[in-house]
């Protein structure tokens, strides 16, 4: 076998373990739902409120509840084939939002900000999605744009000398305008592809984080008027429906363009990746089902589905 095929066939048994708990979520929400060659109201009543107690959100529920409806089961509706139903209507919403980010800005550098409230992994989601670049031979710079919280610049570094990535960095309490300005002449001067930003997640005064992130994309324009390329919100999958909460403000305050889940690992609340995806259909860059700097990858819908559903 291939290391690249061992890497799949490892990343593919992490996504299982990591999903379980999602997994088994949905099985108990949906044993006792059985029927004939079709479901009559009550059981797609029951299917849609097991739906939507798995954290898929009430807009993919009854989107999978109508598909159901429409179902012939030629050899009867039992719990079988109706996770099989339920995977494949699930990799129909995921489908069109798995999109890898993709680093193709010219001139280079490539500017991502990465966004998101504290607490939701940002920080440790920088560091994997650098080293995802580099597994692709991209060369990766860091900018500590955080400078609200000390722990956040001093994690970043550690990342940074961990992975062997440049950062730039000014000091706590600093302009984080003029530190993604240095950043980016920087990484232009050396020859960067991808420059990936840090910033800060204070949600409670939405005004101030709106003011700051206008002031950081002028610094920006005035240097590429491309830049950003990429505004990628960092969700937290335990937060479950409050993660969809956090989409609305920061696609107001941001304007978001994709989406990073992570600590799929720890929660039976997975079933929001579907939920977002139907919500908002923005692309989902990639998932987090793990600690070690490997554990974030672009997800396959399919296997996704089949692993939410609790079919493989």
């Amino acid at each position: 076998m291939s290391a690249e095929s061992r890497s799949a066939n490892n990343w593919s048994e992490r996504l299982l373990g990591g999903l379980r708990k999602t997994s088994e979520r949905l099985g108990e929400n949906l044993s006792g739902i059985v029927g004939n060659t079709r479901l009559d109201s009550a059981q797609l009543d029951e299917l849609e409120d097991a739906l939507i107690l798995s954290d898929l959100g009430p807009r993919a529920a009854a989107r999978i509840r109508e598909r159901l409806a429409n179902e012939r089961f030629e050899r009867g509706a039992d719990e079988a084939a109706i996770r099989a139903a339920v995977a494949e209507e699930i990799a129909a919403i995921l489908r069109p939002v798995a999109k890898p980010l993709e680093i193709t800005a010219f001139p280079r550098p490539q500017v991502i900000l990465v966004i998101g409230v504290n607490g939701s992994g940002k920080t440790t989601t920088i560091a994997k999605l650098g080293h995802l670049f580099q597994e692709q031979d991209y060369s990766v710079m860091f900018a500590a744009g955080d400078t609200f919280r000390a722990a956040a610049i001093g994690q970043l570094g550690i990342w940074a000398e961990r992975i062997g990535v440049p950062l730039v960095k000014g000091p706590e309490g600093g302009d984080p305008a003029s530190i993604v300005f240095d950043a980016v002449k920087l990484a232009t001067d050396t020859g960067i592809d991808a420059l990936v930003v840090d910033t800060a997640g204070r949600l409670h005064n939405r005004r101030e984080l709106m003011d700051e992130l206008a002031k950081i994309r002028r610094v920006l324009g005035r240097i590429n008027p491309a830049a950003p390329h990429d505004v990628v919100l960092v969700l937290d999958a335990t937060n479950g429906q409050n993660a969809l909460q956090q989409i609305e403000i920061f696609k107001e305050v941001a304007g978001v363009t994709g989406l990073i889940m992570t600590k799929l690992d720890g929660t039976a609340r997975g079933g929001v990746l579907v939920a977002a995806a139907e919500q908002y259909g923005l692309p989902i860059h990639a998932i987090g089902v793990g600690e070690t700097i490997d554990d974030l990858r672009p997800f396959d819908p399919d296997l996704v589905a089949r692993v939410i559903a609790g079919v493989v």
